[in-house]
């Protein structure tokens, strides 16, 4: 699967989510070793420490379906002249189950594929 076809589901996926109190939707896909993609969006919550990705959602999702290897996770928001960057949670979340895949953004159409370990912050690198 492409980087484009990848950014393409999260894109489409943002369109479920829920975010009545940022109006900020967010989707992600992660692309498990295997082929199979998982979307996730993000879910808001009146608290905000109760929010929750869309990265982590699915990340989530394939891991209670058993998957464990992955290779790629796309992020697509409503921020077009800017990425939308994963947060520490979500860094934390992907750290955990694929340390060495690719972190798939967007920015004005533009399509960037980073390793996982260039969006950590300097001295936090694998």
């Amino acid at each position: 699967m492409t980087d484009e076809e990848l950014m393409k589901i999260a894109t489409k996926a943002k369109e479920g989510a829920y975010c009545p109190y940022s109006n900020f939707h967010v989707g992600a896909a992660i692309l498990c070793k295997d082929g199979k993609v998982y979307t996730g969006v993000n879910i808001e919550n009146s608290s905000y420490g109760a929010t929750n990705c869309a990265e982590r959602t699915a990340i989530f999702k394939a891991v209670s379906e058993g998957k464990r290897e992955f290779e790629a996770i796309a992020v697509a928001g409503d921020q077009i002249d800017d990425y939308t960057f994963p947060c520490g949670i979500c860094l934390q979340a992907i750290n955990e189950f694929m340390p060495k895949g690719r972190v798939i953004l967007s920015r004005n159409g533009e399509i960037r594929s980073f390793d996982f370990a260039e969006l950590l912050p300097f001295g936090f690198r694998l």
